[in-house]
């Protein structure tokens, strides 16, 4: 009985240690910027190899803002401050719009200027608010001290 418990063990102890070198591999790929889309003071940056955090995410926005000012001009804020920058998983690629549910660029021809809208995280710039970051779980925001907070109503 006591071998069966030892082999259960030691396999999950396998798989798990597997799992993690997978998830580490993962966090470790750079991210890939495939191209740069602008609208006045919105852009739409489509990118590969995301980090798979909300908090890995704006890090890595907080780490590259400088780089992607340098290197791409984002974001253009407007007179005001505001600006949105939103990163977009790529995927499979430009695509034809299937007339619904795809984000298509006017700034390329048609018919293959469309990606799946899956975002990856809006990032805000306003008079009023600051700096904030929209992510699936919700809102978060650098607060007066620089502490990264999240809004109590999300």
């Amino acid at each position: 009985m006591k071998s069966k418990i030892k082999k259960a063990f030691c396999a999950s102890l396998l798989i798990s240690c597997t799992l993690l070198v997978y998830l580490l591999l993962l966090s470790l790929r750079p991210v890939k910027i495939i191209a740069v889309h602008q609208r006045h003071n919105y852009s739409d940056v489509l990118v590969k190899n995301f980090p798979l955090t909300e908090q890995g995410k704006i890090n890595w926005w907080l780490k590259n803002k400088e780089i992607l000012k340098n290197r791409y001009n984002i974001p253009r804020p407007a007179r005001d401050g505001f600006f949105t920058v939103i990163f977009w998983d790529f995927g499979d690629g430009y695509k034809e719009t299937d007339g619904y549910d795809r984000l298509c660029f006017n700034d390329m021809k048609p018919p293959v200027n469309c990606i799946d809208k899956d975002s990856l995280i809006m990032v805000n710039n306003s008079r009023n608010t600051g700096l904030y970051f929209i992510v699936d779980s919700g809102t978060y925001r650098i607060n007066d001290s620089g502490k990264m907070v999240k809004n109590k109503s999300d």
